[in-house]
């Protein structure tokens, strides 16, 4: 029996820690409105992951580049992470206007959203604000963690101020 019992112990075990860890890689995402409030009492940038059910490419981040252990501590350690569905239908006030769900037969989108992306639905897109929750910049499509990593560290220490993207990137050093 005990012979049985000890490697089924240590499986468990494995298992267990092999469940924390994933637990532990994930972003914790918020909506638009609680990252409001939360940047009033603790300004930090906003990441906005505009995304929709239907997108291939938006889950494909969603299981991978917002799983990288690495990018999901940077992620959370130096953003409010917001999770927009670009077809929201429920409202979304902001700066004392209130943006509409607009229905386009099949599909619709949300108003906010098209703001944001400047018009071109385009997902995934990434959109950053920064503390005074202006619009910094819109990176669209799937960013890998590589990329997602150079893109997050450039806005979280304000490089954007002072380098040039190519400049940033051609000095910058990985944590992957």
């Amino acid at each position: 029996m005990k012979k049985i019992l000890i490697p089924f112990l240590f499986f468990a075990l494995i298992f267990q820690v092999g469940a924390q860890e994933t637990k532990k890689a994930e972003v914790k995402w918020l909506s638009f409105e609680e990252a409001i409030k939360l940047n009033e009492k603790n300004p930090k940038p906003l990441l906005i992951d505009v995304y929709t059910d239907w997108c291939g490419y938006c889950k494909k981040m969603d299981r991978t580049t917002y799983k990288n252990e690495v990018i999901v501590q940077y992620i959370n350690k130096n953003f409010h992470p917001v999770k927009l569905n670009g077809e929201e239908k429920e409202d979304i006030t902001f700066k004392d206007y209130t943006f509409k769900f607009k229905n386009q037969g099949r599909r619709g989108y949300n108003e906010f959203a098209a703001a944001l992306l400047n018009g071109k639905l385009s997902y995934p897109t990434t959109v950053i604000m920064n503390k005074e929750l202006q619009l910094l910049d819109r990176v669209p499509g799937y960013l890998d963690a590589k990329i997602m990593e150079k893109v997050v560290t450039f806005f979280a220490t304000e490089k954007y101020k002072t380098e040039t993207w190519q400049d940033f990137v051609k000095g910058f050093k990985s944590n992957l």
